[in-house]
């Protein structure tokens, strides 16, 4: 596997010791996981993913773009493996140990372009925003929240409370935590005011000040207002520039702290550490997680030096800062400066000028957009009604999966790309063409015919 850049299928999908994989799952494993198609990963180097029989696939969903230096990348693992053989554990809340120290420094300083920062570490995305949330409260003493309407910031019971994505997502599990108001994001394929970017007056913005804030929330009341800079499970929506601007000035006016969902964003994704550089301003606190470790279980919290002053005990985790996973870290962070990030961008833009080109040729490709290696690719049924086309972006996922490659959807009807950062222009191409084959089959297969030569 070591020098195969591109997939090849070899069996039936799922092969027989994959379905034997599916079949104890099945048995044993919570119903509650999402599984759009049958990969079973067995092994996996770089942006190839192997099966149990042997099929091999290129991977453009990395972990739900957490694999930013790629599977095994062999720096991370060598890090890995130092680290393991001096220190596993000892809890960073209680005790001191060097690579923390020395990851936090670099983050803070990776982060804080004007200012000091302190970072606090944990497990998950999740857990950064729960501790997000809890620091916003501590420091502001406010209890109230805005969040935004396609929004995902996590299943816990706080996160959840300020995701909107799917309802799936909180049914039968109210009461959550009170506070929280959503406002619609500046989505401008699918203005929620019927506008168009260029002519509009940022109701999105407005609607805060004006109805918001005039009629439903106090603003003293609010600690924060929490968003993702391009927004993830709801579609990868990037937002125009003076929608972040506008978020930082009215912050900035009422005295409430901007938070960064940066969790799948950040990282280097978009060819920068933090997406929301891209828009020219820095948040108050911002959350990592994913992309951060290259595949182990970490998060950081970033926050400015005087907002995160909260004393010992207000918030810890066991887990939270494991040296293995710092070790991982480090060495991520020095791949993304030395080079990853600069590929992101190169690669990120190659395929969406590509995947633009594409979208001229397919009616049903409806908007291409992103930042870097952060691309999404909106399947509708009509390029002017823009009815979203849900069973076809489904079936697109499958038909890739079949050629070899590995996609995952977002929000209701878009394609996501979040390869891990180290692909190269061969595979990016080879991408795109399986793309571009998969939905032409998807949409045969949804009209009854057939157009593949693949083993289903």
């Amino acid at each position: 596997m070591e020098k195969t850049k591109l997939p090849e299928i070899i069996s039936s999908l799922p092969g027989p010791k994959a379905k034997e994989v599916i079949e104890k799952d099945s048995l044993f494993t919570s119903p509650s996981y999402t599984r759009g198609y049958p990969l079973v990963a067995e092994e996996a180097r770089g942006a190839i993913v192997k099966d149990p029989d042997g099929n091999l696939f290129l991977d453009f969903a990395a972990g739900i773009a957490v694999c930013s230096t790629g599977h095994c990348h062999p720096e991370v693992v060598a890090a890995i493996k130092s680290q393991a053989e001096k220190l596993i554990h000892i809890s960073g809340t209680d005790f001191y140990y060097p690579i923390q120290a020395d990851v936090a420094e670099k983050i803070a300083k990776m982060v804080g372009k004007t200012k000091k920062k302190r970072v606090f570490f944990g497990n998950s995305g999740a857990e950064a925003v729960e501790c997000a949330i809890k620091l916003a409260k501590y420091y502001t003493g406010k209890k109230r929240f805005i969040a935004f309407f396609g929004s995902f910031h996590g299943r816990t019971t706080g996160s959840l409370s300020l995701t909107a994505s799917k309802t799936i997502q909180k049914e039968r599990f109210f009461p959550l935590m009170e506070g929280v108001t959503h406002v619609p994001y500046a989505n401008c394929y699918r203005c929620p005011f019927g506008q168009k970017y260029g002519s509009c007056k940022m109701e999105c913005l407005s609607f805060i000040e004006n109805v918001i804030f005039k009629t439903v929330v106090p603003p003293s009341e609010v600690a924060a207002i929490f968003f993702e800079p391009i927004q993830g499970e709801g579609g990868y929506v990037v937002p125009p520039r003076e929608f972040v601007e506008g978020l930082r000035e009215i912050c900035d006016k009422h005295r409430i702290l901007l938070v960064a969902d940066e969790v799948q964003s950040g990282c280097g994704r978009t060819g920068k550490f933090l997406a929301i550089e891209h828009f020219g301003i820095e948040a108050d606190i911002v959350c990592l997680a994913k992309g951060i470790a290259s595949g182990l279980p970490l998060s950081a919290v970033v926050a400015d030096e005087n907002i995160m002053s909260w004393p010992p005990g207000s918030h810890a985790s066991t887990f939270g800062g494991n040296p293995v996973a710092l070790k991982a870290c480090e060495a991520t962070l020095k791949l993304l400066e030395k080079e990853l990030m600069k590929n992101a961008k190169e690669q990120g833009d190659y395929l969406l000028a590509g995947l633009k080109e594409m979208m001229n040729r397919h009616k049903v490709i409806g908007d291409v957009r992103g930042i870097g290696l952060m691309i999404g690719v909106e399947l509708v049924k009509d390029k002017t009604s823009k009815e979203r086309f849900t069973e076809l972006r489904d079936r697109v996922e499958v038909e890739c999966f079949y050629r070899g490659l590995l996609v995952l959807g977002c929000g209701a009807n878009t394609i996501r790309l979040c390869p891990p950062l180290i692909i190269d222009r061969t595979q990016a191409d080879y991408a795109m063409k399986i793309i571009d084959e998969s939905i032409l089959a998807a949409v045969d297969f949804l009209k009854g015919e057939k157009r593949t030569s693949i083993i289903i």
